[in-house]
């Protein structure tokens, strides 16, 4: 017997309806979109007629539609919350994506649970207890190494979704207070305030500052496009783009580009992997990622940490995009900019560059002549200064279009059973439907060969998601072209509710009564509201501490806001068990608004942030 081949998924974000569709039709095999409340990111909410229309169009390609509810809850809000997971049942959503347990406890539809990124899953221990207690589908954590990913696939059958591209957390998703300690907003609540994106200076207890105005928390982009195949190898499944705050141009090209990259790995693989949907998408462009927003790329902790090579994780110059290198410049002077390059450039494209004081710049340009850039405004450049293009406006302009569309293929048979007239169709779906039409007589021989004009009429599949691929004729036969174009619109039409009636839904798991896994690490997730707080009961935690957010909970001053892998002294080459540079044990990450205490933990390589009470 053939061993069953693993689907793989490459999943998509979306900010609303339309750039779902266009995920789809670039080559999504799934979707993950906010409802209107409860996602953790709140400025990306959709109703739920627009979730509806995604799903109708999604499902016609097996296309799965994820629906974040992964903020925590309050005690008031769980009733709220339990109404919109009914109605997102309703409307065929195949997963919710969650953080609070307390959905484990509502009174729900039978309705798929994923485990958020929220969850902060770094451990085999962790993931185990959460398949155990019914999640169908595991969100890692970024910061994992490709060990780490075997170690905790070794523990688990559900799937496991890794993100592979786009914007990254400092801070253990889930494990952010910062925002929410500084402004009351919530990492939490889909309402993070970004403090690592801003500059900071870092000093010591004396009010010596060693780097001064740097975005010393801000981390470069993730780009796992190198490692698809080592992280398929290693039990991943499933492949995250982050980016629900993304636009259409950002979605459209990077799903596209690793849609190519799964797709070739499933052709070298193929008795092994088979993809998770269906459709073949047509594009207008070639993607390609530096063409869109980046600040420049990082595997993070794929491979480890690679020592003394100056390996960098941070973007410390800016948290803005760098785009993409096209040369340097070799001449300025008023409106007129030389530079050496090999791209082609645009009128109206966007450059940007670090000034002699290291200071992020940018301008549009106003006309290309050969090898000069002329600006609206004169601009002062030294030579040898690198530029970026961070908008290459002829790109973004096809991007913005509608660019890109899928099919299904289907396959047409003419035959008689007497006197009615069949036409077999089966589509790539599998879905296999026979139209048929009652003649008043058995057809008559054609005096002419009428192959041809058969097969023309079938091939014209309209406005449908359908492309005939194999047709197959009775081109001794006289049939009119009104029958054939009736019997084709009827098998297309029967296709689509063999489709909608044999689609395939996961469902929730049975939660099984297993004790809380022990660990080094937080104890709990975040507990925000009494159901998440008896879900924890159930499974023996006894000392459960409310979240920050929560209207009991009391400031202390000595919480750590931010727990991360990422090191501020390891990024500067200040690494107290690598370098010979030493810096004092007591630093500080200081603006004109706020003081942090920088803690490192080099036992595990770790750091943590604390609020100055100063």
């Amino acid at each position: 017997m053939a061993k069953k081949k693993t689907k793989l998924e490459l999943l998509a974000p979306a900010k609303n309806a339309e750039i779902a569709i266009a995920a789809i039709n670039s080559g999504a095999d799934a979707v993950y979109i906010g409802a209107a409340r409860y996602s953790a990111r709140s400025s990306a909410g959709n109703s739920l007629d627009d979730i509806k229309r995604v799903v109708d169009y999604a499902h016609q390609f097996n296309v799965k539609i994820y629906v974040t509810i992964n903020t925590i809850i309050y005690d008031n809000e769980l009733n709220e919350v339990r109404d919109l997971i009914h109605e997102l049942y309703k409307i065929g959503v195949d997963a919710l994506i969650v953080q609070d347990m307390s959905i484990l406890r509502m009174d729900l539809p039978p309705i798929a649970i994923h485990a958020s990124t929220q969850c902060d899953i770094r451990l085999p221990e962790k993931a185990e207890f959460l398949e155990n207690v019914g999640f169908s589908q595991l969100v890692l954590a970024r910061e994992l190494s490709i060990e780490e990913i075997k170690s905790i696939r070794s523990k688990v059958s559900v799937p496991l979704e890794a993100f592979i591209h786009g914007a990254l957390c400092v801070s253990y998703s889930g494990r952010c207070g910062l925002s929410y300690a500084c402004t009351g907003r919530s990492a939490n609540r889909g309402e993070c305030a970004q403090m690592c994106r801003l500059p900071y200076n870092l000093e010591d207890e004396n009010g010596n500052v060693y780097v001064r105005n740097k975005h010393l928390l801000s981390l470069k982009d993730f780009n796992q496009s190198n490692n698809i195949s080592s992280l398929i190898e290693a039990g991943v499944s499933s492949f995250k783009i982050e980016g629900r705050l993304k636009d259409v141009d950002y979605v459209k090209n990077v799903v596209a580009y690793y849609r190519a990259i799964i797709d070739q790995y499933i052709k070298e693989n193929d008795d092994l992997y088979e993809r998770s949907s269906q459709g073949s998408s047509t594009l207008s462009f070639t993607p390609q990622l530096d063409k869109v927003f980046n600040r420049s790329f990082t595997t993070y902790f794929f491979n480890k940490r690679k020592l003394n090579n100056g390996f960098k994780i941070a973007s410390i110059d800016t948290p803005k995009s760098y785009g993409e290198r096209i040369g340097e410049v070799v001449f300025s002077k008023g409106n007129t900019i030389t530079i050496k390059s090999n791209k082609k450039l645009n009128n109206g494209d966007g450059i940007s560059y670090f000034d002699e004081k290291g200071e992020y710049c940018g301008f549009r340009v106003n006309k290309v002549q050969n090898n000069d850039i002329i600006t609206a405004q004169p601009i002062r450049i030294k030579k040898g200064t690198i530029l970026y293009r961070t908008l290459d406006k002829c790109f973004i302009d096809v991007l913005e279009k509608d660019t890109n569309s899928r099919k299904i293929y289907v396959d047409f048979s003419l035959r008689t059973r007497g006197i009615v007239l069949c036409l077999d169709a089966f589509d790539e779906r599998n879905n296999h439907i026979t139209a048929m039409v009652n003649l008043e007589s058995p057809l008559e021989k054609a005096k002419n060969e009428q192959a041809a004009r058969q097969v023309d009429v079938l091939n014209k599949t309209g406005n449908t998601i359908y492309v005939a691929r194999n047709i197959s004729v009775l081109g001794e036969y006289f049939i009119p072209n009104s029958l054939l174009a009736e019997l084709k619109r009827s098998a297309l039409s029967m296709l689509d509710s063999a489709q909608k009636t044999c689609y395939k839904y996961d469902y929730r798991r049975i939660e099984k009564n297993v004790p809380y896994f022990k660990s080094t690490l937080d104890s709990v997730d975040n507990v925000a509201n009494n159901l998440s707080y008896s879900f924890y009961k159930d499974h023996n935690v006894d000392n459960i501490e409310y979240a920050l957010e929560h209207k009991e909970y009391r400031f202390s001053g000595s919480e750590v806001l931010m727990h991360t892998r990422y090191c501020i002294l390891r990024e500067l080459g200040y690494c107290r068990k690598e370098s010979s540079q030493k810096l004092p044990t007591r630093l500080y990450l200081t603006n004109d608004k706020i003081k942090l205490i920088v803690e490192t933990d080099c036992k595990n390589c770790e750091m943590k942030i604390l609020k100055c009470g100063e």
